[in-house]
């Protein structure tokens, strides 16, 4: 069993703790929907190395319904057809342009914010390339269940103005991509993202 099928495992098994503990009414369910959620922050501690107390303070009590998190990010191609990248500040790795999905932001709305913060670039999602779930790609680890939406984006304007949370914000041939922050994206779905759109393929990928 590989580490992503064991985390997404460990996942269900912490949700199904949360569930149990949101609803659960006597004191033995309470009790045994506890011990659940902590064998499951132990587990989730040996995959991912966090430690029990950083998940604990990353993962409250859920107070509602728990479900994955979104990311949504655009792929803005050159008119010689580079691919633009940002240096995440996180990692000195590259990824697309993006960022978690934004409460009271619409996906759109977030990739237009998420651009103009990191390059400076005004743009506009032309359509929907992919939605991925990353337990269906080989990321590394990570504690989050996460749905990756990935728009094609037009730029408006031209001059990049990098953000303060990137280290670098620069165009790459397909044929030579940099090191990538494989949390936030792999080589192997932009390779696929750009070829749909090279190929002028109109469909969605959808996980």
């Amino acid at each position: 069993m590989n580490n992503n099928h064991l985390l997404t495992l460990i996942t269900q098994l912490r949700s199904v703790a949360d569930i149990g503990l949101l609803y659960a009414k006597n004191e033995y369910d309470i009790e045994r929907y506890t011990e659940l959620q902590h064998i499951g922050n132990q587990m989730l501690d040996t995959v991912t190395g966090l430690g029990e107390e950083t998940i604990k303070l990353n993962f409250p009590q859920a107070k509602d319904y728990p479900t994955a998190k979104m990311d949504v990010r655009g792929i803005l191609l050159s008119p010689d057809n580079k691919i633009l990248l940002a240096r995440e500040s996180a990692d000195g790795k590259w990824s697309l342009p993006g960022g978690w999905g934004d409460i009271g932001y619409s996906p759109k709305e977030v990739i237009v914010k998420e651009f103009q913060e990191e390059t400076g670039l005004d743009v506009v999602p032309d359509r929907l390339l992919a939605v991925f779930d990353k337990k269906m790609h080989p990321h590394p680890p990570q504690p989050f269940y996460v749905y990756k939406m990935v728009f094609y984006c037009r730029a408006v304007s031209s001059v990049i103005n990098k953000g303060f949370d990137v280290l670098d914000v620069q165009y790459f041939d397909i044929d030579n991509l940099p090191e990538l922050s494989e949390d936030r994206i792999l080589k192997s779905q932009i390779q696929l993202l750009y070829q749909k759109i090279i190929s002028g393929d109109q469909s969605v990928q959808v996980d």
